[in-house]
């Protein structure tokens, strides 16, 4: 077994990975060339290693790094290789523009829909509980309407199948076996540890913290207390996922993983050899030993 924990993210055409040390990211292009890219990560001060703190940073650097992933991604699957590549400024504004998106959509807008149930019901609007499970459920249900919607794209669901072919390869690394492609083919593709998984523990978690919140605030303070509490259950959450996925094995752990690894039968698809190939020559740049061993690729 590869104690080393590596996670990775499905991108234009390609994969990427990340170890605790360097990131890569690989894509095929349209004539079948594997392009592959590999950086360094900068070493994290202690105080950011701490629990909680530690699944912020995470999450802050994986979308970072995912939009940069992204970037190269698009710039060799659609053959323009005369982009240059996202500056900073322009990263953070398409970050901005991701967050306010996203706060919009499953922050805000179930709130404010929870809001006017109340109205109708006023069971819902007089108990904290019945009003933060209405507005969790509306939050999720949003969640898989927008999940489901995606993967009617067409170029979304090579996405999904390179998502699986993520996970193949990792479950592959993990056991520490053969790396041949027919072999990686063997394993599922629902990983535990998969974003998929972390996104449906950040929404049951936040209906229990955001239940707290009294019943008697404004609207605007409602809402702006979830927006604040964002990296709290985030981090909380990060913790949670790292938790579970040492106690697979455990009935009751099991049992509470569940939901999530149900979640990426929307996420993930079965990849093809090629496919399983782009994400292992990404997997290939961030462990240890990646030029012989037991990796072997056929």
């Amino acid at each position: 077994m590869n104690s080393m924990q590596v996670g990775g993210q499905a991108v234009i055409e390609g994969v990427m990975m990340k170890s605790k040390e360097l990131w890569s990211v690989a894509v095929r292009d349209r004539k079948g060339v594997i392009h592959v890219k590999s950086e360094r990560l900068a070493p994290l001060p202690k105080a950011l290693k701490l629990p909680i703190i530690r699944g912020v940073v995470a999450l802050f650097q994986s979308i970072t790094l995912g939009m940069k992933a992204i970037d190269y991604s698009a710039s060799k699957a659609y053959d323009d290789e005369g982009e240059k590549p996202l500056s900073p400024t322009a990263i953070g504004l398409t970050m901005g523009v991701a967050l306010l998106l996203g706060v919009g959509l499953f922050i805000f807008l179930p709130l404010y829909i929870t809001k006017l149930i109340g109205m109708v019901f006023p069971i819902v609007a007089e108990s904290s509980l019945m009003f933060n499970m209405v507005d969790g459920v509306l939050r999720v249900l949003f969640f898989l309407i927008y999940v489901v919607s995606v993967g009617f794209w067409k170029e979304m669901r090579r996405v999904f199948e390179y998502h699986g072919a993520e996970h193949k390869v990792i479950f592959a690394y993990e056991a520490g076996g053969d790396m041949a492609v027919d072999t990686i083919q063997g394993f599922g593709t629902h990983h535990p540890r998969c974003g998929t998984s972390f996104l449906f523990i950040v929404m049951i978690l936040s209906m229990l913290i955001f239940s707290i919140i009294p019943k008697s605030w404004e609207f605007y303070m409602k809402l702006g207390s979830r927006i604040v509490l964002i990296p709290l259950i985030a981090g909380a959450s990060y913790e949670i996922l790292k938790l579970s996925a040492k106690l697979t094995k455990n009935p009751l752990i099991r049992f509470m993983i569940k939901p999530g690894l149900m979640l990426q039968y929307m996420t993930t698809k079965e990849p093809d050899n090629e496919q399983i190939e782009v994400a292992l020559k990404a997997l290939m740049e961030v462990v240890p030993n990646k030029d012989g061993g037991k990796f072997v690729s056929s």
